[in-house]
């Protein structure tokens, strides 16, 4: 079955982005001109995406007005010649459809998935998180989208990372199949080096069959009373085939200060108006 909708979490504290996002989500923060989860729903509408399911909270209504009209900015706008100002976002929202729905109690990001069941029913979705968001071609939803048409069943994205660092990401074992694609065989949670099946860590990007819902049913709560996906994942993983896709793309964390800062300098560089501003800043920093 093809893969038409999409699940983006982004009901969490940010507590490392605090103070800064006490009063403002952390998926409102601007990466240049937008803020980070319109770069998200972007991917997911590239990928041939039109249902978006944002998974919010009370604290996150700026999320949900985002993909919102406001007629009396646009008035504005169209008075003065200026609506090139929302292009972005009003050319998105020509092709995607975005609902909202709320997680009530903060319980861990495979409580948050569930929270997606009765939008997706029976269907696989894609999952993305919404304070994650990748530089470079093929995009991981394009990528997952591509591998869940020849493999089908659950996709997981991938990145291998050093292996001073896998203890802080869920890492995958199994078997490569084809390039960068493998067939899972575990699923472990932040491993020390010397344990980790591989430094092939999971990337923020999911295609996720709808069985995983029981699975989140079946998984008792860990640390701080959280429902972990990565646990989900692993009982799904006992029950059908697995594959992880190495993703070709740059990730970018924006859920601390120092990534969020360097994302945007990555983007700024990128432009070539922008990268003409910053350079004298650059060259006098040195």
């Amino acid at each position: 079955m093809p893969v038409s909708k999409a699940v983006i979490p982004a009901a969490g504290f940010g507590t490392r982005m605090l103070p800064a996002a006490k009063a403002i989500p952390k998926e409102m923060l601007p990466i240049l001109d937008r803020p980070t989860i319109q770069y998200v729903v972007e991917e997911a509408a590239d990928a041939g995406i039109g249902d978006v399911l944002l998974i919010s909270s009370r604290d996150k209504k700026a999320v949900e007005d985002h993909f919102d009209r406001s007629p009396e900015l646009e008035q504005r706008l169209a008075a003065s010649g200026r609506q090139a100002l929302l292009g972005s976002i009003s050319a998105l929202m020509q092709r995607v459809v975005v609902h909202a729905v709320r997680q009530r109690q903060q319980r861990g990001l495979g409580h948050a998935v569930l929270q997606a069941r009765y939008h997706v029913g029976k269907e696989p979705f894609l999952c993305l998180l919404g304070d994650t968001i990748f530089s470079g071609e093929p995009a991981p939803a394009r990528q997952l989208v591509e591998a869940h048409a020849k493999y089908g069943g659950s996709v997981i994205g991938l990145e291998e990372v050093p292996a001073e660092k896998v203890s802080r990401y869920g890492i995958v074992g199994g078997t490569q199949v084809d390039g960068g694609v493998w067939k899972l065989s575990t699923l472990v949670e932040k491993p020390s080096p010397q344990t980790a099946p591989s430094r092939l860590a999971i990337a923020a990007r999911y295609i996720l069959s709808p069985a995983i819902f029981d699975c989140i049913d079946a998984t008792p709560p860990g640390a701080g009373g959280e429902i972990q996906l990565t646990d989900a994942l692993r009982l799904l993983l006992q029950r059908e085939p697995i594959h992880g896709v190495v993703l070709a793309s740059r990730r970018h964390d924006i859920g601390n200060p120092a990534d969020w800062l360097k994302t945007n300098l990555i983007y700024a560089w990128r432009d070539e108006g922008m990268r003409k501003q910053l350079a004298p800043l650059l060259e006098q920093l040195r």
